[in-house]
């Protein structure tokens, strides 16, 4: 639809904070972009009975009368894709940030908008496709630089297929510059250039889905080992305040094994994202050995921005997800937080008058949360590459409440529940993930992976640690009440593996140079070592040993330490510690009896 945005298509009739509602003259569509008062500001369209167009607005409205103009656009709310979003910061409708600072100052104005991409910044295009060839949806046409640490492939746009009739030499190019043209069988002849538009409530097509058979593997062990994540799959994250989520997403965008990070800063505390800003320049790319941020898209809306664009704010930063999918680069989303954003659906339902459901949440949430997770995939796209988008949401549920609406709606659709708990958190257990409340659905199916590229032994092996921690869980609450000193050694022995578990595989400091990152086989190599430690240690009980004196060998000293001590180039150091430890274990358990 062509609109001339400059002429009025109504007037207000009502404000109502970020809803407002007008009479429009002429016909406006359903999730139609509009432009509200003097100053513009950007809204769409979400409601229409009769020539009454509800409409929330991405902006402060204060100041907002009835009788004011609306113009409209004639589109729905689409992203600008293409060189340029890496390392950029947007808000939720897009808006360049980092650029409108530069031009606006600290404090953005209202009805400030720029294009999101700069139409003056000139690419080094190459071309790879040759004219008169047959080209579809997905094909690359060329290839930019767009940072060193990424290569940009320039797409023929999704729904545009035929011949190539022509494509542009090698040299520079702006985000205008029209590329090539592609003569549909229509007849129609189609423009193809360095960027594309797509509306962000619709998920980007692809040929067919991928079974979920690897794993996105983030270095953190008690994610990786005991509750893996496939690549492509969905992860929830809900924790308290102080739980370490923000944290735990910091180390997920250094260390995940991802091609891009696209971090959407959704109705979190705006310190917290300045303090990102801040240190994301700064980060190493363990990668590439260069800054991070040449890999990554930041999505700002703080709890300070107004609550419709941070409703918008976390399909943004799924549709620049699918379009790097689409390039054959497996994308991590990072969204903080999804209750936040939850929390933002209720406003704007309340203030439509609609019928509320579970506590005041509009009766669609757990229909657009799962259209959200349904968008991430493991995919062979039009192209005929392989790409994938995985989604990992902080969840901040009110008092820990982990019933609540949010939560439950979100363990429905993912395969990964990672749940922060207050008490490790308290003990300064970190990352605080509680291995009695979180699970993975996709262990099974990453089994072969393991098998194949780590240890044929993985897949036991965590069985039997997770039913060792299970049981050590039980036997806390046993001690608590007739005290420790009362149960059996083999049931006090469980209770201190567990500790043992606790301090040197659970525990991972985020500051800690060797252990930020721990990769599979050294996981896999501390996992066997706490094992073994424990099966030497039921062999020695049997031969009369107490536990006081299985724990008092140097061994434990070390095996607590050992995840700090020896980083992933020293997996030989950690195989001479299983020596020790047969040796230290089997001299307790021969020395007992002539002790006796």
């Amino acid at each position: 639809m062509t609109r001339d945005a400059t002429e009025p298509a109504g007037r207000l009739i009502e404000v109502s904070g970020a809803v407002v509602r007008a009479r429009c003259g002429v016909p406006v569509a359903l999730a139609e972009v509009v432009w509200v008062g003097d100053e513009r500001l950007i809204g769409e369209v979400i409601a229409l009975d009769g020539d009454i167009a509800t409409m929330q607005v991405y902006e402060e409205t204060e100041g907002l009368c009835v009788g004011a103009p609306i113009a409209a656009s004639g589109g729905p709310l689409s992203v600008t894709l293409g060189p340029g979003l890496l390392g950029s910061v947007f808000d939720g409708v897009q808006r360049p940030l980092d650029r409108l600072a530069l031009s606006q100052g600290d404090f953005l104005g209202r009805g400030q908008h720029l294009e999101p991409l700069a139409t003056d910044r000139l690419w080094e295009f190459r071309p790879t496709a040759a004219a008169g060839s047959t080209v579809v949806g997905g094909d690359a046409l060329g290839t930019v630089s767009e940072t060193p640490a990424l290569e940009h492939h320039v797409l023929v746009p999704p729904m545009v297929g035929g011949t190539l009739v022509d494509v542009v030499p090698q040299g520079s190019y702006s985000a205008s510059d029209v590329l090539g043209h592609v003569q549909a069988a229509s007849g129609d002849r189609v423009d193809v250039r360095l960027v594309q538009r797509w509306r962000v409530r619709a998920p980007r097509p692809f040929r067919h889905h991928l079974p979920a058979t690897t794993p996105l593997l983030t270095g953190q062990r008690v994610l990786d080992t005991f509750f893996p994540l496939a690549c492509g799959s969905a992860a929830g994250m809900p924790g308290g305040f102080g739980t370490g989520k923000t944290v735990m997403q910091h180390q997920l965008c250094r260390w995940a094994q991802a091609d891009v990070i696209v971090f959407v800063g959704c109705g979190e505390r705006g310190n917290e994202l300045t303090e990102m800003l801040w240190k994301l320049p700064d980060l190493v790319d363990p990668r590439s050995g260069r800054p991070l941020a040449e890999r990554t898209i930041l999505i700002a809306n703080t709890s300070n921005m107004p609550v419709p664009a941070r409703e918008a704010s976390i399909y943004t930063g799924v549709t620049i997800a699918e379009y790097y999918r689409d390039m054959g680069y497996h994308v991590l989303l990072l969204a903080d937080s999804t209750s936040r954003w939850a929390e933002a659906l209720r406003e704007i339902s309340g203030r439509l008058g609609e019928i509320p459901a579970e506590e005041g949440y509009p009766s669609y949430l757990s229909s657009r949360l799962a259209a959200f997770y349904e968008r991430a995939g493991r995919v062979v796209t039009l192209g005929g590459r392989e790409g994938s988008v995985s989604i990992i949401s902080a969840i901040s549920p009110a008092g820990g409440d982990l019933t609540e609406p949010v939560t439950r709606h979100t363990q429905r659709f993912t395969g990964c529940f990672w749940t922060l708990d207050k008490k490790l958190a308290e003990a300064r257990v970190f990352p605080a993930v509680s291995v009695e409340d979180s699970y993975s659905t996709v262990s099974i199916d990453l089994e072969r992976w393991w098998h194949d590229e780590v240890s044929p032994e993985w897949a036991a092996r965590r069985r039997e640690a997770l039913k060792l921690l299970e049981h050590a869980g039980q036997l806390r609450n046993t001690a608590r009440l007739v005290g420790e000193e009362t149960l059996p050694d083999r049931q006090r022995l469980v209770i201190r593996v567990a500790e043992l578990f606790e301090e040197g595989f659970l525990r991972q400091s985020a500051y800690d140079v060797k252990d930020a990152s721990c990769s599979p086989a050294r996981q896999m190599r501390l996992l066997s070592l706490l094992l073994e430690f424990y099966h030497r240690g039921l062999d020695a009980l049997d031969r009369g040993v107490p536990v006081r004196e299985l724990f008092g060998l140097p061994i434990v000293a070390a095996l607590a330490r050992a995840s700090s001590a020896f980083g992933d180039d020293q997996i030989a150091e950690l195989d001479r510690l299983g020596t020790v430890l047969v040796e230290q274990c089997g001299a307790a358990a021969r020395s007992e009896p002539d002790a006796a």
